[in-house]
């Protein structure tokens, strides 16, 4: 990984989002602190993932919440998909997830700690000066997720399906071991794993369900 910046003249940059007031705002600060790079746009996942191809950029600045074709719903598991999609075909490629659904990152950790590229977040929120600042730690090949809240346990993907059928399409677990084709038991399995590391345990008066439905959207493991 280098850490040494592409010189201005050769940088090319991918902005994926789908919000026309936070994609001009992103665009005039890189026309205006990175005028001779070469900055192109995306406001799907689709186009996002065939313009890297296509593009090979130095620097993708990307939204979270986005839809995946033209006309379609902006969905975070959809940019969260895409974004890991990314990871995996492009190792070093360099990354700056701009959004206001950082939590949702939880969801694909171990492909965030396995990539090679520079890799840091930016809140929405977050001053222009000090996105400037999480755009040159990415291009150096930094990676910086301190803002981020990360389970120290391991987070598997088995887990985080359990919970969306249960929590976004509403299904016991015979239907979700049904739906994934394992045992009962391993639903069971399962719960028992995800709710350690959302830390939700029995207590007596207290829905395990609707306990583990709160952390888990307090976390950003569901949407």
């Amino acid at each position: 990984m280098s850490q040494d910046l592409p010189e201005q003249e050769m940088l090319k940059i991918l902005v994926v989002d789908d919000h026309e007031l936070i994609l001009s705002g992103t665009l005039d600060l890189l026309k205006s602190n990175y005028p001779q790079a070469k900055i192109l746009t995306a406001k799907t996942t689709e186009n996002a993932l065939q313009q890297v191809e296509a593009f090979q950029p130095d620097l993708v600045i990307m939204d979270l919440s986005l839809p995946e074709t033209s006309g379609d719903i902006a969905e975070i598991n959809r940019g969260i998909k895409s974004l890991g999609t990314l990871m995996k075909n492009n190792l070093t490629l360099n990354l700056v997830v701009q959004s206001s659904y950082v939590k949702a990152l939880v969801r694909i950790k171990q492909d965030i700690d396995a990539h090679e590229g520079g890799f840091t977040v930016a809140d929405k929120g977050l001053s222009s000066q000090e996105m400037l600042n999480r755009i040159d730690l990415a291009l150096k090949g930094v990676t910086h997720t301190k803002d981020l809240k990360m389970p120290s346990k391991e987070v598997k993907l088995e887990w985080l399906e359990v919970l969306n059928l249960a929590f976004e399409e509403g299904l016991e677990d015979k239907v979700i071991a049904e739906r994934m084709q394992v045992a009962p038991r391993t639903v069971r399995h399962y719960w028992a794993k995800v709710q350690d590391v959302l830390g939700v345990y029995p207590e007596d008066g207290k829905s395990l369900r609707i306990q583990t439905e709160k952390r888990a959207r307090e976390e950003g493991f569901i949407d």
